[in-house]
C-alpha cells in the first residue's frame, strides 16, 4: 500500500502556505497525500470543497450517480492500484449512502479515505437539516473517524488518515468536516510527523514463533497453505511462491485471494469453501497441520467450526492480533505483516533442511491428485439448449486471458466466475466477499479502470447486481472510462433461487426479476451511451465477447441469456459441516471407492 507523501516530497512552498480557506487547505491536502482521483458528488455541506477542487491540476473529480457508486469506486481504485482509494459526499443523505461500501471496505480490508461534509459546528446535535450523526454510524465500520472542526486540523487528520487507511490491516477512514471548518480562514502546514498513540501496528514477526511454525511443517504429513486475501493486500505473493518452491506444500486459496497463487500451478488446489472444489475443501478438512496466512477462518470457509479440521494443528499469521484464535485456536500464532512473516519462514525452513529435517507429502499428494482427478470442476450443459453461465464465464476468461482485471458482483455468477476463470496474477480479481454486497460490479470496475487506464477491465455481473448500480454507466460514457460488463442474466435472484430450490421445496418466493424481458439492458446500455450487445446462445458467445473486445472508446455491455436453474456445485450447505459437502442435488463425492 503506498504511503501518503512525506513534507520532503512536496515542494517547499506547498508544507506551509498563507490565508487560505479550510476548504483550500482540504485540496491541498488531499494533494499532499498524493491523491490523483477523487469520487463524489457535492452537495450543501461538502460544497465549499467543491469550489477549490474545481482549480486542482493534479486531482480529477469523478461525478457518479449515486455515492454508493462513489464508495464502491473508491474500492476498486484501491484494490486495482494498491493505493488509497478516496470519495467524497455530502451531509446526511450523502454520509449515509456511503456506509454500505465504507461496510465493504472494512469486511474485505481495502485502504479507502471517506470525506463528507457536515453541518455548521453550532448546528451539530439540533437534528439541522441533513444532518447525521456520521461518525457514530461508521464508527464500527472503519479503522478510525474523525470529526474537523477546526481548520487547522485538516491537514494533520488527513495525514493521519491515509496513514491508518495504508498502513498494518488496510481499512476504511472517515474524516468528516463541518461546513463552517471548511468556510472559516486557515494557514495550510503540511507534516509528516504523525504522532498515534496506541497505534502501532506489528509488522515484524516474533522469530521464535516463525521458527516453530517452521518445526511443525517439517514433521507434518498432510499440511495445507490456507492462503487469504492479506497476502495479496501486502504484496507477498513473490515470498509465498519462494515457500511453496520450498516447500512443495498444497495451496488453497480463498474468494479473495485468487490469483495470489498462479492456478496453473499443480500445487494450487484451487478455492476452498461453501463453493470450493472438492479437493481444496478436503484437504483443509483432512489435514494434520493447517498454515493459515493472512485468513481468518470465516465462516464461509469453516463451514461448521466445531467439525472443522478435527486433527489439524493450526498455524495463523495475520496483521491483525484481534483475527487471531478469534474463531479457531492457533496452536502457533504469529502477528506481523505476511510478507515479512512467510521471508522468514522460508529463511527457518532452509534451516531445518540445512539440518537434515525434511517433510515428505508423498502420500499426501498421491491422495489429493486422486481427489482432483476424481471430483474436478465441471458442469452439465442444459438439455433444453439454453446458455449455460458457466460456459459463458469459462469462455470469457479464454478469450479474454489472464492479464486482464475482473471485477465481480455478488451471487452465482461471483461463483462461477472465481471459479471458471484462471487466475495467474494477483489483483487481477476484485470482488466483494466478506460483506457480500450486491452492486458492486461496475462502479468497482469503473473505479479499477480509472485507477489502471490501460488495462482491460470486464465486470462480470448478475441481473440482480446490474440493476442496483448501472447508473454508473452513464458515469462511464461521459468520462470516458471504456469498462465491459458482462451481465449473466437468467432473471432471477439466482442465488436465492438455489437456495429455495434446496431448501424451501422450490417455493420461488419473490425471486423472479423477469429481466429477461424488463428492462432491456442492450437498450438501456445503449441510452447510457454504451454499446450494447445481447448474446443467447452457445454458438454465438465467442464472437459477441470478440466484438466487445474490438470496442475501446465506449463501455460495453453484454446481455448474456442464460439458463434459469443452473446451479453453483460443489456446495457444503449453510451451517453443516465440510464433510457434507455435495457435488450436485443430493450427490456426495464417494471418497471410499477404489479408482479404477
Amino acid at each position: 500500500m503506498s504511503e501518503p507523501r512525506t513534507s520532503r516530497e512536496i515542494p517547499a512552498a506547498m508544507s506551509m502556505s498563507g490565508p487560505m480557506s479550510g476548504a483550500a487547505s482540504l485540496i491541498r491536502s488531499l494533494e499532499a497525500a498524493g491523491v490523483d482521483t477523487v469520487f463524489g458528488i457535492p452537495g450543501g455541506a461538502i460544497l465549499p470543497a467543491y469550489d477549490p477542487l474545481l482549480d486542482s491540476t493534479q486531482i480529477r473529480h469523478v461525478l457518479v450517480r449515486h455515492e454508493q457508486g462513489a464508495g464502491h469506486a473508491a474500492e476498486g481504485y484501491a484494490l486495482a492500484t494498491r493505493r488509497v482509494g478516496v470519495c467524497m459526499a455530502t451531509s446526511g443523505p450523502g454520509a449515509t449512502n456511503l456506509v454500505t461500501p465504507i461496510t465493504d471496505a472494512h469486511m474485505d480490508s481495502v485502504p479507502i479515505v471517506a470525506i463528507t461534509g457536515q453541518v455548521p459546528s453550532a448546528a451539530i446535535g439540533t437534528d439541522a437539516f441533513q444532518e447525521a450523526d456520521i461518525r457514530g454510524i461508521t464508527l464500527p465500520i472503519t479503522k478510525h473517524n474523525y470529526l474537523v472542526t477546526d481548520p487547522d486540523d485538516i491537514p494533520r487528520t488527513i495525514a493521519e488518515a491515509f496513514h491508518i487507511a495504508a498502513s498494518g490491516r488496510p481499512g476504511p477512514v472517515l474524516v468528516d468536516v463541518a461546513k463552517d471548518a471548511l468556510q472559516k480562514p486557515t494557514t495550510f502546514r503540511w507534516s509528516v510527523d504523525i504522532d498515534l498513540p496506541g497505534y502501532r501496528p506489528v509488522i515484524r514477526p516474533h522469530a521464535k514463533q516463525v521458527r516453530e511454525a517452521a518445526r511443525l511443517i517439517v514433521e507434518a504429513h498432510r499440511p495445507v497453505l490456507y492462503v487469504g486475501g492479506g497476502v495479496i493486500r501486502a504484496g507477498a505473493w513473490g515470498a509465498l511462491r519462494r515457500l511453496v518452491e520450498l516447500t512443495s506444500i498444497p495451496v488453497v486459496t480463498t474468494l479473495m485471494a485468487r490469483g495470489a497463487f498462479p492456478d496453473s500451478d499443480r500445487r494450487n488446489l484451487g478455492m476452498p469453501g461453501m463453493h470450493g472444489n472438492v479437493a481444496a475443501v478436503t484437504s483443509l478438512q483432512r489435514s494434520d497441520l493447517i498454515v493459515a496466512l493472512g485468513a481468518r477462518f470465516d465462516d464461509r470457509v469453516t463451514g461448521k467450526l466445531s467439525t472443522f479440521a478435527p486433527l489439524a494443528k493450526v498455524v495463523h499469521a495475520d496483521i491483525d492480533p484481534a483475527e487471531i484464535s478469534k474463531n479457531r485456536v492457533a496452536d502457533v500464532p504469529i502477528v506481523g505483516d505476511c510478507k515479512e512473516i512467510i521471508t522468514d519462514l522460508v529463511v527457518a525452513i532452509e534451516a531445518e533442511h540445512a539440518a537434515g529435517r525434511h517433510g515428505d507429502y508423498t502420500a499426501w499428494w498421491q491422495q489429493l491428485d486422486g481427489w482432483r482427478r476424481r471430483f474436478p470442476l465441471g458442469y452439465t450443459p442444459p438439455e433444453n439448449g439454453e446458455l449455460a453461465p458457466e460456459y459463458v464465464i469459462e469462455r470469457l476468461g479464454s478469450l479474454v486471458g489472464p492479464d486482464a482485471l475482473y471485477v465481480a458482483g455478488v451471487g452465482q455468477h461471483q461463483m462461477w466466475a472465481a471459479q471458471f476463470i484462471s487466475y495467474e496474477h494477483p489483483g487481477t480479481w476484485l470482488n466483494s466477499g466478506g460483506l457480500g454486497t450486491m452492486g458492486f460490479a461496475v462502479p468497482a470496475a469503473m473505479g479499477a479502470k480509472v485507477g489502471r487506464p490501460d488495462a482491460t477491465v470486464w465486470a462480470i455481473d448478475g441481473d440482480g447486481c446490474f440493476q442496483m448500480t448501472n447508473q454508473e454507466l452513464a458515469t462511464c460514457a461521459i468520462e470516458g472510462i471504456p469498462i465491459k460488463v458482462a451481465v449473466i442474466n437468467n432473471a432471477s435472484l439466482g442465488m436465492v433461487r438455489q437456495w429455495q430450490t434446496l431448501f424451501y421445496n422450490e417455493r420461488y418466493s419473490n425471486t423472479d426479476l423477469d429481466s429477461r424481458r424488463i428492462p432491456d439492458f442492450a437498450s438501456l446500455a445503449d441510452a447510457y451511451g454504451c454499446v450494447g450487445l445481447r448474446c443467447d446462445t452457445a454458438e454465438d458467445v465467442d464472437a459477441t465477447i470478440d466484438k466487445a473486445m474490438t470496442v475501446d472508446d465506449q463501455p460495453v455491455v453484454i446481455d448474456f441469456g442464460v439458463h434459469r436453474d443452473a446451479m453453483v456445485w460443489p456446495m457444503v450447505p449453510a451451517g453443516t459441516s465440510n464433510d457434507e459437502i455435495q457435488i450436485a442435488r443430493g450427490m456426495a463425492p464417494d471418497f471410499d471407492r477404489t479408482e479404477e
